[in-house]
Parts: structure tokens; C-alpha cells; sequence
């Protein structure tokens, strides 16, 4: 169960030398820890020990240490059968199997119809798609409707029923698995054949519920929309209040040269609103000033003065407002994960005290049972060598106490440093000049050097060639030279191989990323060699699958593509670059709900727009007086949908409705969509469009540029004292939990001991002696 409970405000007075246990609660059946007299010190009846039960208290501590490690709540049944279901169901095959079924009925909207199982989205040469025959789609999806409803019986049983009652997110999860089961019932019966799939649109909430930080990131948006609210409702006022003073500006007069503002994009209200809200994304500045500008050039002063006080002024504060508030939200949510490891830490702590008689009555646990636990935990390797290392070092003491204990587990929240292996030991003089040689910096400097010289070759040719036809071109050149620079690619990296040895030379991943590209080209060298019998330029039998030039071009692609081995060694580049590789790893979080987000839109926007726009087959088609209503919207007018030929941005299938969503988050040009289904629809599929313009690249993209700063500026402020060889030497991995350790707030003795009293299984009690 995934709950976002933040940390107490309150603080209650509690030794920890007076916490005591006892065998279990006879209520639940279960083995905890009981209210502890005054009197009971040195009773060794608090914690009595059975085979059974000392199996049982390593098995919890297993399993909460597992809690602690991946963020979980620690508020699930702790019985020996439901804590192997617990472990089993976070297993790595059962979650990449639950993955594996929310990605599949996430993508059954490419197959579905209408099927995005075509070359192209052009209506005008699309040719009709594979369509699944009825039950194809259905049973797979029946499937995956199957493995969410074992998912949801399993989280059930293991928090229990209260627990299961207080969670929304579940609740949730049962009703859109009811309601889907519902829906998929009712196209079995309609044999495909229904118009609206209801079930389409609530497939996403499965990504959602999956995931605990894109649950956390969610709840963060809600909190943040009280402020977005407060600047886009400033917007409006401004888009409301210029758009007033325009349409008295540019009024309708009696000399109809005067007239053109008016006619092209103040004519009525929804008109003038449009116009300078597409104005406000800047995506048809200046086209629509030019007629004012025309006649008079002090008009230019209306535009101006709106485009500055709302896309310069109010928009750039907006990202700031969603910047500190969006901020200070993930803080608190980061705080709750904080709070969920070391309670799930403390909870092992006192399950492993249990183990011993003595440990029980003098809040101590063994080192050799810490040693077994952590053996047992699952963990990345790391982590458990670096906690193992750390208990090691505590041999000489028998027992250690809670803090010492809470102690191992900080290698959790530090940084991951990766050390390169030791370089080989050569005895002989000569190899050992060409180690020192190829290991040091300069040396790559120079393998930069010669890659930049092969990049200018390349690009001089190009120039040279570039009007040229194919017959005209001499690829032999060309060949020759590609063919030198590889020859140094190759001795370059079997130098290094030689210096850095095996492992070594793999530690670094620009040198997996040169190494790879290195072995493609010399492979495909070795293809040109063998089939055009180079240097005999003049023989290019026209048998091949590829003409020479084309296995050139495509030498040349990997060769471009390899010199991006430079970024490691520059800083910023390399800071820049590492910044993006952070955001692609730890916010993955913010990326799904931007998924979910295009999967409904996609959805909503096919159940409305499909098929509105269908293109003339013939301009004769066009003066045809007896067309059909679905032509009469077409125009010809500069910078409309139609003479742009945007045909293939459309809603007649999934694919091509995302790539239109896409276009329109960029907003250029995103007027010509949105005039465009208005006028083959009905003016309101302006508002799907509005809608969407919001949602994306108002709250979204300003939300995401938020998080890029404080990305880039957690990194900055880590390696600005770094010089590129130490960067180079050490690799860091962070998460979004790092990004904001210096600011948490680490819960106090009290605040946990308060919170394991409520666990709802464990039933662990804490009273304070008087």
C-alpha cells in the first residue's frame, strides 16, 4: 500500500532504554512486542525465544530492511506465509511481469481501431491498415485484465482489509478494473463492433497506481494548482482586457481598406480571444499586427505592450511560482520516503531483538545476526558490500545498539562512487612507456584531435560533393581517408586495451561508447573491402545491395556520431550532458504522467476529430458546386491547414493524434490546427485545443524546465570545484532523494517509535517509565 503520511508534528517522551517486547499479540496472532513494565528489566520472559519464532523475526527483518531500501510502507501483514508472498510479489520477475502487462494493454491503442498500422498518416496516400480480427486485441487484453486483478487481490491481502479502506489509490484501481471488465464484456457482446471503448480512456490510471513516485509527483501537481490557478487566471484578465481594447481599436469603419485588422482577426469575440492568444505563445507574431502596422505604426505599441506583460512578464512567472512551489511540495513527498526507511529500519531493529534473550531486555541486537540478514536482503551488490564492510568493522563488540544500527544503513543514502580497477602490471620496460603514454589525459586529447580532423574531412567533401550527382561523385577518396582514420581508431583502442586492460577499459563508459562504434566501423571497412576490391576505384559492380556510396554515407553517420566522445572531457559539456542522463534515469516519474496525460487527450481527441478532415482527392473536386459539406471548409488562404498540407497531422488513429498533440506543445503554428477542426467541426473544438495548449506547455513544460534547474543546479553546485580528470576518475549516481538531502529533515526517536505503535499487524507498544 502506498500511503503519503508526513511526519508527526507532536513528540512524545520516550526512553529508548525502556522499550521492551514481548512474544506477540494474541489478537492477530502474530509475533510483536507488548507494553513493558518498569519491573520487566532483566525478565527473559519479554522475548521468549522458539525455533519457529526466531525464524520468523529474521524473515521480518528481511523484509522491512526491503521496505527501507525501496521507499515501501512497512504497514503489511508480517505473518512467515505473507511475508514469502511479500518477497514474491516484489520479486524482479513478478514486478517486470506486472510491467510488462501495463505496458501491453497501454499499447493495444496503437492496434485498436481505428489501427495505426500504417506507412503513412496522410489520408490522401494512406493505404487501409491491418485491422485485428475481433477477439485478437480482446483476449490479450483479457490477459492483462487478469494479472491486475491477481495484483490487486495480492496488495489486499497483505495490508488488510482496514488498511485497504484507507487507501484511495486502491479503491481506485478496484473500480477502473470493475468498470474495464465491464466495458470489455460489452464489446464481446457487440462483436467489436462498438463505437466508444470506454475502458481506453482508463487504462492509464494502471501506469499511475504503479508507481509510488509518480503517485507523490501527482499529489505534488494537485497541491501546485492553487498557485498555476491564481497566474493563468491573471492571464485571463490580461487576454480579456487586451482583447476589449483591440476590438475598439480595430472596429469595423466605413472605408473598407481600413478594414483588414478587423476582417483577419478581430471580426467578432471568440476571434479577437483566439487571435491574441496564439499571439501569447508569440506563434503568429508578427503576422497578426501586420495590417495595423501597415496603416499606422503606433499600433505596433497594443502588440508590443501585450506580448511583454504576458509571454515575457506573466508566463516567466508563472515557471517561477511552479518552480517554488512544485519544489517545496517534492520536498515534503521526499520527506515521507525518508520517513518510510528509517521506520522500516527501526522496525528490523526491533524484530532482530528477538533473536536473543539478552538483547531483548537491553535494546541491543547481535552482529553475527546482522550479518545473516544482510546476507539474505535483496540488494544491489554495492550497497550490501558497503553495509557489510561497515558491520565487519564492529567484529570486536557482540552486540550494537539501534543508532549503531541505524548507522549501516546511511551507505544507503550516500552518493555511489565508482572506482576504476587497478591498471595491469607489466614487467617489461616498453610496455610500460606505452601504458603511461595511452593512460594519460593528453591522450585522448590527441585521439579528440584526430577524430575533429576526420569530422572537418568529412564535412569538406560533403561541400565539395554537394551539388554534384551520384555519377559525378569520386567515393574513392573519400574511402581512403575514411579508411586511415579507422586503421587509428582501431590502434588507438587496442593501446588503451593495453594500458587500461580489459576491465579497466570497459569501467569507462565513453570508452564502451568508442570501443563499440570503433568495431562497427572496422567491420564494415572490412564489407567494402572485400566486396568493391578497394584501391580499384572503378569497379563498383551494380549487383551490390548498397552502392559504395551509400556503405561511405553510412561509415560517415557512425563516424559524426562517434566524435560525440568529446563531451566527457569538457566540464560543462559534460555537466550538461550528465544533467540530461540524471533526468532520463530519477525523473522517469514526471515523464509517465506526461504519458498519461498524451494517452487521454490521444483518446478523447479520436473520439471527437475522427475522420472530420478528409482532403480533396482533385482541385477539380474543390469548384465542384455538389460536393459533399466536408469540403465546403476548405481554403487556400496563406498559412491555413490546407495550404501547409498538414494532411498528415490528424486524429484518425493514435499515432498520428500524438505526434498532433506533440505539434501543438510546441505551439508553432499551433493555430493552424486549432482553426482548422474549428471550422470542420464547430467552434468549440477551439477548447480541446486551449485545453491542451494548458495542460502542456503552460503547466508541463514550465514544470519540467523547474525540475531541470534544480537538477542542473544540484549538479553545479557538486562539481564546480571538480576539474574535467576528476569528474572523469569518479562517477556519481544520484536520485531524486539525493537531490534534496542536504534540506530533510531526519525524523526523531520519538516520531518513530509513534509510528511503529500503529502499525497495524506488528502491534509494537511504547510507554514511558515514571
Amino acid at each position: 500500500m502506498e500511503t503519503d503520511t508526513l511526519l508527526a508534528t507532536g513528540s512524545i517522551n520516550v526512553d529508548p532504554q525502556d522499550y521492551g517486547a514481548n512474544s506477540g499479540s494474541a489478537e492477530h496472532g502474530h509475533p510483536g512486542f507488548g507494553t513493558r513494565s518498569p519491573n520487566s528489566v532483566g525478565d527473559n520472559e519479554s522475548c521468549p525465544v522458539k525455533g519457529g519464532d526466531e525464524a520468523l523475526y529474521m524473515q521480518q527483518a528481511v523484509v522491512f530492511i526491503e521496505d527501507a531500501i525501496h521507499y515501501r510502507s512497512i504497514n503489511h501483514r508480517v505473518d512467515a506465509s505473507s511475508l514469502r508472498l511479500h518477497r514474491w510479489y516484489y520479486s524482479r520477475l513478478c514486478q517486470w511481469g506486472l510491467g510488462l502487462a501495463i505496458a501491453v494493454v497501454l499499447l493495444l491503442a496503437f492496434v485498436e481501431q481505428p489501427s495505426s498500422l500504417s506507412t503513412s498518416s496522410d489520408p490522401r496516400y494512406r493505404l487501409p491498415p491491418w485491422e485485428a480480427p475481433c477477439g485478437l486485441t480482446e483476449g490479450i487484453e483479457a490477459l492483462c485484465l487478469l494479472v491486475f486483478t491477481l495484483d490487486l487481490a495480492v496488495k489486499s491481502y497483505l495490508i488488510g482489509w482496514e488498511e485497504f479502506r484507507k487507501s484511495k489509490w486502491l479503491m481506485g484501481y478496484t473500480v477502473v478494473i470493475t468498470a474495464s471488465i465491464i466495458d470489455w464484456m460489452l464489446s464481446i457482446s457487440m462483436e467489436c463492433d462498438e463505437k466508444l471503448r470506454v475502458r481506453r480512456l482508463l487504462r492509464p490510471f494502471f501506469l499511475l497506481q504503479n508507481s509510488s513516485l509518480m503517485k507523490k509527483t501527482l499529489k505534488c501537481i494537485k497541491r501546485t494548482l492553487p498557485e498555476i490557478a491564481s497566474v493563468i487566471l491573471l492571464l485571463a484578465l490580461h487576454l480579456c482586457l487586451f482583447t476589449m481594447i483591440g476590438m475598439l481599436l480595430f472596429a469595423k469603419t466605413d472605408e473598407p481598406e481600413r478594414n483588414g485588422e478587423w476582417g483577419l482577426y478581430f471580426r467578432n469575440l471568440p476571434q479577437a480571444i483566439t487571435s491574441l492568444l496564439v499571439l501569447l505563445t508569440t506563434a503568429n507574431n508578427p503576422d497578426v499586427m501586420i495590417p495595423a502596422y501597415t496603416l499606422n505604426r503606433a499600433y505596433s505599441i497594443f502588440f508590443i505592450t501585450f506580448s511583454v506583460f504576458g509571454t515575457y512578464f506573466l508566463m516567466n512567472l508563472l515557471t517561477a511560482i511552479i518552480y517554488n512551489q512544485f519544489r517545496g511540495y517534492l520536498m515534503m513527498s521526499v520527506q515521507t520516503s525518508i520517513l518510510r526507511r528509517r521506520l522500516g529500519i527501526r522496525a528490523a531493529f526491533q524484530v532482530l531483538r528477538c533473536q536473543g534473550t539478552r538483547a531483548a531486555v537491553v535494546e541491543q541486537v547481535r552482529v553475527d545476526t546482522v550479518l545473516e540478514v544482510m546476507y539474505k536482503v535483496n540488494m544491489k551488490s554495492y550497497y550490501r558490500a558497503a553495509i557489510i564492510k561497515e558491520v565487519q568493522q564492529r567484529a570486536s563488540d557482540v552486540h550494537m545498539d539501534h543508532k549503531a544500527f541505524g548507522t549501516l544503513f546511511e551507505q544507503l543514502d550516500k552518493d555511489r562512487v565508482k572506482e576504476h580497477p587497478a591498471p595491469p602490471q607489466y614487467n617489461y620496460t616498453c610496455l610500460q612507456k606505452i601504458q603511461f603514454i595511452f593512460s594519460h589525459y593528453y591522450t585522448t586529447l590527441a585521439g579528440n584531435a584526430v577524430a575533429l580532423a576526420n569530422v572537418i574531412c568529412i564535412c569538406t567533401i560533403l561541400v565539395l560533393n554537394a551539388e554534384k550527382s551520384t555519377a559525378e561523385r569520386n567515393d574513392y577518396y573519400l574511402e581512403v581517408i575514411n579508411c586511415c582514420f579507422i586503421f587509428w581508431y582501431l590502434l588507438e583502442m587496442s593501446l588503451k586495451l593495453l594500458a587500461f586492460g580489459l576491465r579497466g577499459y570497459l569501467s569507462y563508459r565513453n570508452n564502451i561508447f568508442d570501443g563499440f562504434l570503433t568495431i562497427l566501423l572496422m567491420v564494415l571497412q572490412i564489407t567494402i573491402l572485400i566486396n568493391y576490391s578497394v584501391p580499384f576505384s572503378k569497379w563498383q559492380p551494380i549487383s551490390h545491395a548498397m552502392s559504395l556510396w551509400d556503405m561511405v554515407r553510412l561509415i560517415n553517420l557512425l563516424i559524426v556520431f562517434r566524435f560525440l566522445r568529446i563531451i566527457p572531457d569538457i566540464k560543462l559539456m559534460n555537466l550538461v550532458a550528465s544533467t540530461l542522463l540524471d533526468l532520463v534515469k530519477n525523473l522517469r516519474a514526471f515523464a509517465g504522467i506526461l504519458v498519461v496525460v498524451f494517452y487521454v487527450f490521444a483518446v478523447f481527441g479520436i473520439w471527437l476529430f475522427e475522420g472530420a478532415i478528409k482532403p480533396p482527392t482533385t482541385m477539380s473536386i474543390i469548384s465542384n458546386s455538389t460536393i459533399e459539406n466536408i469540403t465546403s471548409n476548405y481554403t487556400t488562404t496563406c498559412g491555413t491547414y490546407e495550404q501547409l498540407e498538414y494532411w498528415p497531422n490528424n486524429f484518425d488513429d493514435f499515432a498520428a493524434a500524438i505526434i498532433l498533440l506533440y505539434n501543438v506543445m510546441v505551439v508553432n503554428n499551433w493555430q493552424a490546427f486549432m482553426d482548422a477542426y474549428s471550422r470542420y467541426t464547430t467552434e468549440w473544438a477551439k477548447v480541446y485545443f486551449v485545453c491542451w495548449w494548458l495542460t502542456s506547455s503552460v503547466m508541463w513544460v514550465n514544470l519540467f524546465v523547474a525540475l531541470i534547474l534544480e537538477n542542473f543546479i544540484y549538479k553545479w553546485d557538486r562539481s564546480h570545484s571538480c576539474s574535467v580528470t576528476d569528474m572523469e576518475k569518479t562517477r556519481y549516481e544520484t536520485s531524486v532523494q539525493l537531490m534534496f538531502k542536504e534540506h530533510i529533515e531526519e525524523p526523531t526517536e520519538e516520531e518513530l517509535l509513534r509510528q511503529l505503535q500503529q502499525h497495524p499487524h506488528l502491534h509494537i507498544h511504547c510507554t514511558v517509565d515514571t
